[in-house]
Order: structure tokens, then C-alpha cells, then sequence
């Protein structure tokens, strides 16, 4: 039993060294992880392009509704709608430049109040600014009155409207500043150069007017205030007269920004030979309220890969 013990025990050593070892190189090989499942939801860059045939759609639908409802409406209509963010507009006879301003002319008698001050290297006096606030904020006439003789009356008015190449609008006859002709078009130029940057007038000027513009009494907030959401900011200034020679009917305007987040509206709506007041806010808030709601879609956007 011993000697086959003995014999046996060599065999298998010899079987073990026998072995050939793994190389450095195959000892180096990593094993692959079990590939993960891809997750057909991860993209892994999108980007916003503008979708150009959503948007002619919905510039084409708010053009033709706005039509249909100013043409609906008594008097004469027009009306111009621009955001400053995207470069949108949509309008109805904007450029017609034959309806009067009324007190809407009050933001280029600031204006131009500002603009002179500052060519003079002086700030606006005591009095001066006390009769812009009452202009703006109350639309006090006799103030108005006053600073536009001030200011030069329609050839003073006239060198800001060229400044601004608002080539639709007249100064009123002699001193009847609210008899100022004009066109929504250039309406929203006046108010686009006191909101941004790069059309001739000084930041502190244009925060100045903006600011009494914000400030306008309760009851006077009405009209393209109405294209604001809750919490946009909105700085106006609204026009209204009664026209006995144009067969006892009213004139009735509103000028103005709406600023909210992703976009500032910049907004004119001209109505004249309305039946009364009331009807020209009417017809101003509808368009306004209009905007609010339709004017995002001229905006529209898709993404796609990067």
C-alpha cells in the first residue's frame, strides 16, 4: 500500500506544474459590465427654434380678428401692438396718421421738457416737475398748458418727433397740443424710446417719464392696461375729448407699455368718432385684452436636437 502511496503523489505534482500559467497580459483583461439600457426619454440637447409656420398662422388669425372687431365697432379704430422681447407685432391701419392724440400728446411735452433740460446741462425745477407730475399722473390740462409754452409749443413737440422719426405725427394747431395728429405706429415708437436703450434720450430721463407713467391716478388706468397679467407692470397714459365739431362725438386714446416676465408690450390704440367715452374704452380694452391672450402664440417655438 506505501509504495503506491508513493507513486501516485509524483503524478499529480507533475500534472500540476505541468499548468500553464495566464500571461501579464491576459491577467490584464477588464470583464465588461452588462451594458446599460438606454432611456429613450434622455435627449441630451434641445434647443428652442422658432417655429415660423405656427407663427404666420397665429399672426394671420389675431391680423384678421382684430380686423373683424374694429370694423365691428362704431367710429374709427386703429391700433398697434409690438413685443419689445420677441419683435412681434400685429396691428390694424397703424400707420393711418390723421387722429388726434388728445392728452396723449402729454408724453411728448415731457419729453421734449427733458430732452431741453438736458441740452441746458440743468435737472427740471421745483415747479417744473410739480407740473409734469400733475400732467401725467391727474392729466391736468392748465400744466400741460404750461410746460408746452415752456417747451416752444408745436416746434418743440416737432424736434422730439424728428429725433424719434415719428414722420406720422403733426403738432396741434397754435397751442391746442391735444389737436396733435398721429398713428399707433409712431405712438409705439415714442413709448419703445423711453423703454430701452439706443434712441436719443438718457436713461435718467426716460425712468423719469416711465415712472409718472406708472403713477397715473386709479381711474385713469383703464385702457391698455388691460393687456397686463397680475403682476406686470404697466406704465400709460390715456387720452379723451369730446369733439363737438366732429358731430358731438369723442376721441379717446391709449398709449402705453406693459412689462411682465418673457416680454414688454409696447401699445397704441387710436379711437375717434365714438359715440361717447365709454365706447372708445370698450373697443381699447377688448384689443388689449386681445393681445394679452393671442400675442404669445406669435412667438411660438419648437425644439429639436442641437
Amino acid at each position: 500500500m506505501l509504495s503506491k502511496i508513493v507513486l501516485v503523489v509524483p503524478l499529480v505534482l507533475a500534472a500540476a506544474c505541468s499548468a500553464k500559467a495566464p500571461s501579464q497580459s491576459e491577467m490584464q483583461v477588464p470583464v465588461p459590465a452588462p451594458a446599460a439600457a438606454a432611456s429613450p426619454s434622455l435627449n441630451p440637447c434641445l434647443k428652442p427654434v422658432a417655429d415660423k409656420k405656427a407663427r404666420a398662422k397665429a399672426k394671420r388669425d389675431l391680423t384678421d380678428d382684430l380686423a373683424s372687431y374694429a370694423r365691428s365697432r362704431p367710429g374709427r379704430v386703429t391700433a398697434y401692438a409690438v413685443d419689445l422681447e420677441s419683435g412681434a407685432s400685429v396691428g390694424y391701419h397703424q400707420n393711418s396718421h390723421d387722429q388726434i392724440t388728445a392728452s396723449g400728446a402729454k408724453i411728448e411735452i415731457l419729453v421734449t421738457l427733458l430732452r431741453q433740460a438736458r441740452a441746458d446741462h440743468r435737472g427740471l425745477s421745483g415747479s417744473e416737475r410739480s407740473l409734469a407730475t400733475d400732467m401725467i399722473t391727474q392729466s391736468d390740462n392748465k400744466a400741460a398748458d404750461a410746460l408746452y409754452g415752456r417747451i416752444g409749443g408745436g416746434s418743440g413737440v416737432a424736434s422730439t418727433y424728428r429725433k424719434l422719426h415719428m414722420n406720422d405725427t403733426d403738432p396741434g394747431p397754435s397751442i391746442y397740443w391735444g389737436g396733435t395728429t398721429t398713428s399707433p405706429a409712431d405712438r409705439v415708437k415714442l413709448v419703445t424710446a423711453l423703454a430701452e436703450d439706443g434712441h436719443g434720450l438718457h436713461a435718467d430721463d426716460r425712468g423719469y417719464a416711465l415712472g409718472l407713467m406708472r403713477k397715473v391716478v386709479k381711474d385713469q388706468k383703464w385702457g391698455v392696461s388691460a393687456a397686463a397679467r397680475p403682476g406686470d407692470e404697466v406704465a400709460l397714459k390715456n387720452g379723451w375729448t369730446p369733439r363737438p365739431f366732429v358731430h358731438d362725438t369723442w376721441a379717446v386714446t391709449s398709449t402705453g407699455l406693459v412689462t411682465g416676465p418673457g416680454r414688454t408690450y409696447a401699445l397704441s390704440i387710436l379711437t375717434d368718432v365714438q359715440p361717447g367715452e365709454g365706447s372708445g374704452i370698450t373697443t381699447i380694452e377688448h384689443i388689449s385684452d386681445m393681445v394679452e391672450k393671442r400675442m404669445p402664440a406669435l412667438s411660438a417655438t419648437v425644439e429639436k436636437p442641437c
